[in-house]
């Protein structure tokens, strides 16, 4: 067997299959002079034993649950098509699993029926998509009880049409045998084949390229589409050539078995009696699955224009691009451009498509399936329907956000690049996969660091110069001149560090990002906003700019312009959770504990190594009253995690202390005193959580809010006034023989006596 190649990508777990990495998407080109000789890898990475082909061996016929065609129209040609306008301002690239959810999301089971099941028995074409291809108006339609007619001419510009299937079952196209029309496209019929030729006899798909026309103008489409069989991705169709036959070309292309996304929304429908969207987590995993094949695209200077739920083939493992037929080079500015209503950007008419306008396809894709998206193509043709009418985005709100960005109107708004949505897209699922669940889903991100604090809470109050301590730091943007000598930095104080960059001379912008954080911390506050705002005048997309922004107003105590900043950080990185931890501490900083409630919770509940997260929730839901839900939150810090023991004591304070929440039942002190007597405490802890819970005990039985009750014992005290007050004794004269000072031990053993219960003696 021969050994798998793993994927050179550092930190993936990926091997190599048909030349691209089975995690990333990524392609892979042998070490050697082999690496050279094309962009694309050739089909013969080994994986588990065996060779890979580029086309199925002989008997090899993958069944198909649909062929999904693609409705779109042709627009106008544009002479000013954008390939993308700006820099890769922030984008990163993911080494993450892609493959139907990074095997966070459990996918529905596929059925694959024989593919000649969905040879059509009587090609129709619906009589509201019957329109002239040369005026766009109406023919061939039934009127004034006249039947519709298949063929004829254009009664307004004598244009000859055909709505019959120029191939029929058992027609030959040189080494192909027709089995029979499959579906009806935006550019003709679709067609099931047999390959007869060299090499195996399997199934292939018959695409028309054109109408029949001049034969000249035909064979120059045709060349000039050749381009398609050089687009080879693993969740990409394969295009295997082009043939003319009877003066119309056709596209011959891999069959690919599944079921198209519009199917499955068809059905699910059909089923509910009613419009079901998907869950959101398995939306998301779809679209994962396909962005790589939209970064491979891009890479190679080629746009696929016409993305929409139709295009998408749901296999039993995997999800491919189906329909080719839009695709056209990046600066190919005079052919024709492709579209559908609902999905192509408001842009694409005038400029043309780019980058951006597909990830702008890919974002409405995405609101299609999640939501019951009615309007699209009328009230919401280039805008979302309020969050607060869908529960998946009222419940979801990153996700929301991650939709905002995506379908802008300003292209320069939206994401920059496949690889960057994809990892936005993959944090937003981590959230929706813990949401449902109840199961952190941590990750490392690529543009923050991790929690800055286990507890967050270094001091009370915090000094305003040591807020940004408390909150992740921003890691140096890989396309930033400097990175390497900014990840490169000692392990300093900020003085050193501010010294050292100004010494480096280094003039980029993230040197002088980094240079506003360490002004920040130095309280130089004025150096700081204008190193930040000379950044800004050179980049205003740039959004480290206003996490830092949103650092310097939090220190100086701007609570409203730190969440302005810190909000705008969230819209532009969805799925980071440093934004939304933040804006918590912003929000909480300026009295909105119901906000700050809700993001400390979502961080602390996706990603549980944001222990400060948890320290915040309890804060919170502490000063809400909610005596529960601030045990829940420190219940959440994991074991692992340098807070453990903290939010342990904590705990036990919560359940067994007068706290903001209120008094204790008998319940929370016999919970808090079990946690007493787990944790491994050094002497002068111990003897003060002990304190605290027999201090609280005795104020209440002694008060009568709480039944004394023998039976019951309290950090190894029974629960009655006695007993309790011997227990306080020993605890008060443990801390005082534990005391630093002299002046501090006496005090503590005026209080051992004062609690000492009274005896004859």
């Amino acid at each position: 067997m021969t050994e798998a190649i793993r994927c050179p990508e550092p930190d993936c777990e990926g091997v190599i299959e048909d030349g691209y990495c089975t995690i990333t998407g990524l392609a892979y080109r042998p070490p050697g002079p082999a690496a050279a000789a094309a962009d694309r890898p050739a089909a013969w990475a080994p994986v588990d034993g065996g060779v890979t082909g580029a086309r199925p061996a002989s008997g090899a016929s993958p069944a198909s649950h649909g062929i999904a065609v693609s409705h779109g129209t042709a627009g106008s040609a544009s002479s000013g098509a954008t390939a993308s306008r700006r820099s890769r301002r922030g984008s990163a690239s993911h080494s993450a699993p892609d493959r139907l959810g990074a095997g966070l999301v459990r996918m529905p089971e596929i059925d694959l029926p024989d593919p000649t099941s969905l040879v059509l028995a009587d090609p129709q074409i619906p009589q509201r998509r019957r329109v002239c291809a040369r005026c766009g108006e109406p023919v061939g339609r039934s009127r004034g009880g006249q039947p519709a007619l298949a063929e004829g001419f254009c009664a307004g510009c004598g244009q000859p049409y055909s709505f019959r299937p120029a191939l029929r079952p058992g027609d030959r196209v040189g080494q192909y045998e027709i089995a029979g029309a499959l579906a009806h496209g935006g550019q003709g019929w679709i067609y099931l084949a047999r390959d007869h030729g060299v090499g195996g006899d399997f199934w292939v798909v018959f695409k028309g390229l054109l109408d029949s026309g001049d034969r000249h103008a035909q064979a120059a489409a045709i060349a000039e589409r050749r381009f398609l069989a050089a687009v080879d991705h693993p969740a990409i169709v394969k295009i295997y050539t082009f043939v003319e036959h009877a003066g119309t070309g056709y596209i011959v292309m891999e069959y690919v078995g599944g079921t198209s996304m519009r199917e499955v929304l068809r059905r699910r429908r059909a089923a509910a009696g009613r419009p079901d969207p998907l869950p959101a987590a398995e939306a998301v995993a779809y679209l994962l699955a396909v962005l790589p094949a939209f970064a491979y695209l891009h890479r190679n200077g080629l746009v696929f224009c016409d993305f929409k739920p139709d295009n998408m083939m749901v296999g039993r493992d995997a999800v491919r691009l189906i329909d080719l037929g839009a695709v056209r080079r990046i600066d190919d500015h005079d052919g024709a451009v492709y579209g559908t209503l609902g999905y192509q950007a408001p842009e694409v008419p005038t400029e043309g498509p780019s980058v951006a306008s597909d990830l702008y396809t890919v974002g409405r894709t995405l609101a299609t399936l999640v939501l019951d998206f009615r309007g699209n193509t009328s009230t919401y043709r280039h805008a979302l329907p309020p969050a607060s009418g869908h529960p998946v985005l009222a419940r979801h709100e990153s996700l929301y956000r991650l939709l905002v960005k995506a379908t802008a109107l300003d292209p320069d708004h939206r994401f920059t690049s496949a690889e960057e949505m994809h990892g936005e897209l993959l944090g937003v699922l981590r959230e929706i996969v813990a949401a449902e669940r109840g199961t952190p889903m941590p990750a490392r991100s690529v543009r923050f660091t991790g929690d800055a604090h286990p507890t967050g809470e270094p001091a009370d109050p915090v000094p305003s110069g040591l807020l940004p301590a408390l909150l992740p730091a921003l890691l140096p943007d890989p396309d930033d001149p400097a990175a390497t000598a900014l990840a490169a930095l000692p392990d300093v104080s900020p003085g050193q560090l501010a010294e050292l960059l100004d010494a480096m001379g280094a003039d980029s912008a993230g040197a002088r990002l980094r240079l506003a954080d360490l002004r920040t911390r130095l309280g130089e506050h004025d150096a700081a906003r204008e190193l930040l705002d000379a950044v800004a005048a050179e980049d205003p997309f740039a959004w480290r700019v206003h996490w830092q922004r949103g650092l310097l107003l939090l220190t100086q105590g701007d609570t409203a312009g730190a969440v302005t900043a810190f909000e705008r950080v969230y819209g532009e990185v969805p799925g980071e959770l440093a934004p939304k931890l933040a804006l918590a501490r912003a929000a909480e900083a300026g009295g909105n504990l119901p906000r700050a409630q809700e993001l400390y919770d979502l961080v602390s509940r996706t990603d549980d190594t944001f222990t400060s997260a948890a320290f915040g929730l309890a804060r919170v839901r502490l000063a809400a009253g909610d005596r529960d839900g601030a045990a829940q939150a420190y219940r959440r810090v994991p074991a692992a995690s340098a807070a453990h023991v903290e939010a342990r004591v904590r705990l036990a304070r919560v359940l067994g202390t007068v706290t903001a929440a209120g008094a204790p039942d008998q319940a929370g002190l016999r919970a808090a005193s079990t946690i007493l007597d787990d944790l491994d405490l050094d002497p002068a802890g111990r003897a003060t959580l002990t304190r605290d819970l027999l201090a609280g005990a005795l104020d209440l039985v002694s008060t009568g809010a709480m039944a004394a009750d023998p039976q019951v014992t309290i950090a190894g005290s029974a629960l009655r006034p006695a007993a309790l007050r011997l227990g306080l004794e020993r605890a008060y004269r443990t801390l005082a023989r534990l005391a630093a000072t002299p002046d501090e031990r006496y005090a503590l053993v005026d209080l051992a006596n004062s609690v000492r219960p009274r005896t004859l003696m």
